[in-house]
């Protein structure tokens, strides 16, 4: 049999192979978790994201097993990966096969990309790390990321620039939205001619993730364009994940820091379209105010619960967003405020996997084999001489209750079980380390914190 023959067997065994491998994964894919629809589900179990990496095209970097193993070793089991390609890293490879040192071919893929891609998915899923792709990186399609894209008209032998409608230097920030490639679906410009190529793109991303369960869809990076573009693409997933007989959850992330500001209505209002809300922008918010737009927006959508995810946390001593300290207070307040992800921005805006992000996930760890997390609630209403940003909540009222402290202090906490002994438990966060016990009795047990570092107080 000739290589070409064998080829095209292959092709139709895997075509034919994708659907059932799917199916396979019915039942223990990452869903919404029934019981608590605030959190995720997978293999059947509920299941806190909390993660942080050196990278966020993590698929592409050359140690990507010794990243995710360090992930899982301190208790990691959440990533966010770019589905991008930047000429500013040099182990970066392009999606698309380029004609020798000239342009690229569109109807050619450069095996080098998906190969890692594969890989990337293989690994993550042995670890049982969650996977969250973000199809369209919005900073690659602007300035000079977009200058040496393949996709760029001038760039490949597909289109030129009339006959696609797009610029070849587009040197404003996104937040402009001076590219219309993300115009070109059907209810904006109809640009068939790059539609084309937008949709194999998101094929062949598909073509490897469906075949897997721990896989969640964000649409874009930090988008300000028009609603309908990340309507159209999470429908035109979800649509292709049915046609698989898999089952997929798709959201949009919004460039807005303010939650209330308009843009953000596209997913916290439409469930039909989103499963879950990306707030990662929040994370540029500071202190109580942090804690408090999050919670708001959890109010809003109470009636109709969903996975509220923060695949970045922004802060770091070198940064632009915050330092050290406001990364560790808002990964700590965004899982003591219900929310079901959290995971440490890439290290030049956020913590990375360092030693600071390591200890908070060791101890994240810790503390929720003592605390039933999917069945408690944020519970600031039961801390008493409480000040701004000083103590933070997380109940199951009548059984246990952990108290977050980001800089000591002294609060009072009301318990519903006067007549019952309780102990109290301290875990230093840097340290991981739980210091010792005590017990007492009475309604309201006085906490203060035994230093200004990072403590949680876990009363049972």
């Amino acid at each position: 049999m000739n290589q070409k023959a064998l080829a095209v067997i292959l092709s139709g065994l895997l075509a034919f192979c994708t659907p059932l491998l799917a199916k396979d994964e019915s039942g223990r894919r990452i869903g919404i978790y029934p019981a608590n629809p605030a959190y995720w589900q997978y293999k059947g179990e509920p299941v806190l994201l909390v993660g942080g990496s050196k990278d966020d095209s993590l698929f592409q970097i050359p140690d990507i097993a010794e990243q995710l193993d360090l992930l899982a070793s301190v208790g990691g089991n959440y990533v966010r990966n770019t589905m991008s390609s930047r000429r500013d890293h040099d182990f970066e490879v392009q999606a698309f096969f380029q004609l020798g040192g000239g342009p690229y071919d569109l109807d050619r893929w450069n095996e080098r990309y998906w190969q890692r891609f594969a890989r990337f998915l293989k690994l993550t899923h042995e670890r049982d790390i969650i996977v969250q792709i973000e199809i369209w990186a919005t900073f690659d399609y602007y300035r000079n990321h977009w200058d040496g894209h393949p996709l760029n008209p001038k760039n490949n032998i597909n289109y030129t620039p009339k006959e696609s409608g797009l610029p070849v230097k587009v040197n404003s920030h996104p937040t402009r939205t001076e590219n219309n490639f993300f115009r070109s679906i059907p209810a904006v410009n109809n640009q068939a001619v790059v539609l084309k190529y937008q949709q194999r793109f998101v094929d062949k991303i598909l073509s490897y993730s469906l075949t897997y369960g721990h896989v969640l869809y964000c649409m874009d990076n930090e988008t300000s364009v028009t609603s309908e573009w990340g309507k159209y693409w999470s429908h035109y997933i979800q649509d292709k994940a049915k046609q698989a007989d898999a089952s997929v959850c798709t959201t949009e992330m919004w460039d807005a820091w303010d939650l209330s500001h308009r843009m953000h209505n596209a997913t916290f209002d439409h469930p039909e379209t989103y499963d879950f809300v990306d707030i990662s922008q929040n994370n540029h918010q500071k202190g109580q105010a942090h804690w408090d737009n999050a919670q708001k927006q959890r109010a809003r959508i109470a009636s109709h619960k969903r996975p509220l995810n923060c695949v970045k946390i922004y802060g770091a001593d070198r940064g632009r967003f915050g330092n050290d300290r406001d990364a560790m207070e808002r990964f700590w307040r965004n899982v003591f405020g219900g929310l079901a992800s959290s995971r440490f921005h890439r290290p030049d805006s956020g913590l990375g996997l360092n030693e600071k992000a390591q200890a908070s996930l060791r101890s994240m760890k810790l503390l929720t084999q003592e605390i039933h997390v999917f069945a408690s609630e944020p519970h600031n209403d039961l801390l008493a001489e409480r000040q701004n940003n000083e103590a933070y909540c997380l109940a199951q009222p009548g059984q246990t209750y952990a108290v977050f402290f980001p800089h000591g202090g002294a609060v009072s906490l009301k318990t519903n079980f006067s007549s019952r002994p309780k102990t109290i438990r301290w875990l230093n966060i840097l340290t991981h380390q739980w210091q010792g016990s005590q017990s007492t009795t009475g309604d309201v047990v006085a906490l203060t914190a035994p230093s200004k570092e990072y403590w949680v107080a876990l009363v049972k």
